[in-house]
């Protein structure tokens, strides 16, 4: 089962999240929540909706972790000024200071994967990654 690309990508992916589980777990945060917070810090503002199809889950699932994340003071909504209908969502400072406790927790999670890997290999592993991720993202 190792001997294919897929298998192999499969298993690296979840051994990394069960190891950044571990280290969370200790803080009192899931993955998802930190997947939420962490990618909202990068794109915020962003609706609910825009966000839910980056993590590519539902949209009422997505609402249901924001209403969680609001009610721990993680996440706010703001109106959307084009749109009444609408929300945008951003980082309050106690979310990010849970990012700023994560963040090590994350990049040891990399270093430790990427041990005994040189540089221009990463950067020829994100390469190839990265051209796999266009390959199947372009629509048939």
């Amino acid at each position: 089962m190792d001997d294919n690309i897929g298998s192999m990508l499969a298993q690296v992916a979840r051994l990394m999240r069960r190891r950044f589980d571990e280290r969370a777990r200790q803080i009192g945060v899931t993955r998802p929540q930190w997947q939420v917070l962490s990618l909202l810090s990068r794109h915020e503002g962003i609706n609910q909706g825009g966000l839910a199809d980056i993590l590519e889950v539902e949209p009422i699932t997505m609402g249901r972790m924001i209403d969680r994340l609001q009610d721990a003071d993680m996440v706010e909504r703001r109106a959307d000024p084009a749109d009444r209908r609408a929300w945008r969502l951003f980082v309050t400072p106690r979310g990010q200071a849970l990012i700023d406790q994560l963040q090590p927790h994350a990049s040891d999670t990399f270093e430790q994967a990427l041990e005994g890997i040189s540089e221009a290999q990463r950067d020829a592993l994100m390469a190839m990654l990265g051209r796999m991720r266009g390959n199947l993202s372009r629509r048939a």
